[in-house]
């Protein structure tokens, strides 16, 4: 977040997309304006919240898309089915909402913050070998509309989520 603040700070936002932000330098003279894309999600890694149950959540104004981090779908290894839950589903935070099966174990989902299911990833439904592929980006699970988007700020941010899998027995 501080990377993408910092390039927010140097830049001013030229034109918005679905995904993507065009930054404009903004010391350069209108003649020679540059412009560069990048995708956020790949910049700012910063962004994303992890439970001890390592469930993530990334928001967006008020709504936050759910999934599994890297060490969980390691750990799990070949997911072959998800469970998710329906949208409209009313959910509390750590409330078990839904379940992934492995050719190793099976696993049941948390939720990390308290909302309205407002979408699923279907896709992962359908083919749940996107959360061992991409399990930041197409493997996502659901999201969530936040009720209580004060709940975010006390779960782990990326740092404190690799010093506590260093430190805990899983």
């Amino acid at each position: 977040m501080v990377l993408c603040q910092s390039m927010v700070r140097a830049c001013r936002v030229a034109i918005r997309g679905p995904g993507r932000v065009f930054l404009v330098k903004s010391h350069a003279p209108a003649a020679t304006v540059v412009s560069r894309s990048f995708s956020l999600q790949t910049i700012c890694h910063a962004d994303r919240r992890y439970t001890d149950k390592h469930e993530w959540v990334s928001v967006e104004g008020t709504v936050g898309t759910v999934g599994i981090s890297q060490y969980a779908q390691e750990a799990l290894g070949d997911v072959v089915y998800a469970q998710l839950p329906d949208v409209g589903t009313n959910l509390s935070q750590k409330d078990e909402c839904g379940a992934l099966e492995s050719v190793k174990a099976a696993s049941e989902l948390y939720s990390p913050v308290s909302g309205k299911v407002t979408e699923k990833n279907t896709a992962v439904e359908d083919t749940p070998s996107l959360i061992n592929t991409s399990c930041y980006d197409k493997g996502w699970l659901f999201r969530v509309e936040l009720s209580k988007p004060e709940e975010v700020d006390a779960l782990m941010d990326e740092k404190q989520y690799k010093e506590f899998l260093k430190n805990e027995d899983h």
